[in-house]
């Protein structure tokens, strides 16, 4: 019985860690229609002051760098790779043996998406990313998003 309560107690401890992660990093999705069938979807993360959350490419082996997952849809397809609009941070970091590219306060990823005829969809997915400060890296948080476009 003892045991379990231990590992009851670790489980609930690093939920409340992971939690802070997500805390620490607000999310926004919205679209944007651009031409006819093609839309821009922007995924908007507001970061916590003192935190940084890692690029697409953080530029070495060791952060996890944000990664966005989408879900198959027959009537949507991605349009070129996912673009990164903000102020990006180029430091040499000791911990990580090398430069890492991160970015503070915000960042807009931006994905084109053209749709397969005048239809109302959703495009959905997921974003996972892992928030640092001086300190420490809290543990990488997964954020589940879907946004509808067309119509």
């Amino acid at each position: 019985m003892k045991k379990i309560y231990s590992i009851l107690a670790l489980v609930f401890a690093f939920s409340a860690i992971h939690a802070q992660s997500e805390k620490m990093v607000q999310w926004n999705f919205t679209t944007k229609k651009v031409a006819d069938k093609t839309y821009e979807i922007h995924m908007t993360a507001t970061i916590a002051p003192d935190y940084h959350m890692y690029a697409q490419d953080p530029g070495v082996e060791g952060p996890l760098p944000t990664i966005f997952k989408f879900t198959a849809n027959p009537l949507a397809t991605a349009d070129g790779k996912i673009k990164e609009e903000g102020k990006i941070v180029k430091k040499k970091e000791g911990m990580w043996k090398g430069s890492v590219q991160y970015y503070e306060n915000s960042v807009n990823f931006v994905q084109k998406v053209k749709l397969r005829g005048n239809v109302k969809t959703n495009v959905a997915g997921s974003v996972e990313f892992m928030v640092c400060n001086e300190v420490r890296c809290l543990p990488p948080s997964e954020i589940a998003f879907k946004v509808n476009i067309g119509g």
